[in-house]
């Protein structure tokens, strides 16, 4: 077990449940963000504590990455990434600097002082595009139909050229949507926002008809953890995708009726924006295939309305 990790984005909403698990194993944790959209105030706590040394670093500054990893460390547990799949549509190149750049400058860090492992997060919807295999298991070809998608496919190519080329360890998680407390974006916050300041309407981008799996916090940061121990017992030279999510799919208009029950509100019009998909880019069904991971002995522990109830009774609390 690796017992200085290095989490990327470590101040975002993944990384800092991810943080927190990883100080709770008794690991002392270097995180590296440089705030964009994270801050620092979910571990704070672990900062003054001195579990969690912080370093304001942006991925692209690689002469930076080189002066906080030292090369003692056992595993980086890559987060940080521009996650705005929409925005992606108006800046490809932003997108590509953050996601693509920014990761081959960590796989140089990696490479040049040693440090064996790595677990990244990747995207399930955004990577395989529109397929039409479902459930979408990790040997469907990736076609991604956002500039964000292309970037995870790119960094997933390079991962896997790394662990060929040097003798790496490395795992690309394809996170279904993960949710939960913390989350300051999705659709789940969109319409928890929209209700709050209208309770008599909703307004839902697209026809509602598009499905998506979604996955709680807490069992995505389960998966991270064990992935790693995994891949810490592999042999040096490996590059392994995992899909991550359930088995499992809801439409959007079903997830704003549910919301609307769990808030107890009555006669809510919902109003649709029209088109199959809510924007550019955005894919219209995912469902992805968990049972590679499911054989390394992981499960989704929350269901779908309680991980819903737990993030609503979260926002209802800010």
């Amino acid at each position: 077990m690796a017992r200085s990790p290095v989490v990327t984005g470590g101040a975002g909403f993944i990384g800092t449940h991810l943080v927190r698990a990883l100080v709770a194993r008794g690991m002392e944790v270097a995180v590296i963000d440089n705030l964009s959209s994270g801050s620092i105030d979910g571990i704070k706590d672990l900062i003054d504590g001195r579990k969690v040394t912080f370093h304001e670093i942006d991925i692209r500054d690689k002469a930076a990455l080189y002066g906080v990893i030292s090369g003692k460390e056992g595993m980086i547990y890559h987060l940080a990434a521009d996650p705005r799949v929409k925005e992606s549509v108006g800046q490809p190149v932003e997108s590509f600097d953050q996601n693509v750049v920014g990761t081959l400058n960590l796989l140089e860090v990696m490479r040049e002082k040693r440090v064996p492992c790595m677990v990244f997060a990747s995207s399930g919807g955004t990577l395989y595009g529109d397929t039409d295999v479902f459930p979408t298991s990790e040997v469907v070809p990736l076609k991604p139909i956002s500039p964000y998608g292309a970037s995870k496919a790119a960094a997933e190519s390079y991962m896997s050229a790394y662990a060929g080329s040097y003798g790496l360890k490395i795992a690309s998680l394809r996170f279904a949507n993960i949710y939960g407390p913390g989350t300051n974006h999705g659709v789940m916050y969109d319409f928890f926002h929209k209700l709050r300041r209208d309770p008599s309407r909703l307004e839902i981008l697209g026809d509602g008809r598009q499905a998506k799996s979604y996955l709680y916090i807490s069992d995505c940061v389960d998966a991270c953890t064990l992935v790693g121990d995994w891949l810490e017992k592999q042999a040096g030279g490996t590059f392994e995708a995992y899909n991550l999510g359930t088995r499992t799919c809801e439409a959007v208009t079903d997830l704003a009726r549910l919301m609307v029950d769990i808030l107890g509100l009555k006669d809510v019009k919902f109003e649709y924006t029209g088109g199959s998909r809510g924007w550019t880019g955005d894919v219209v069904k995912t469902m992805l295939d968990v049972s590679k991971i499911e054989r390394l002995g992981w499960k989704p522990r929350v269901g779908f309305k309680e991980g819903v109830e737990r993030y609503l009774a979260s926002l209802k609390a800010t």
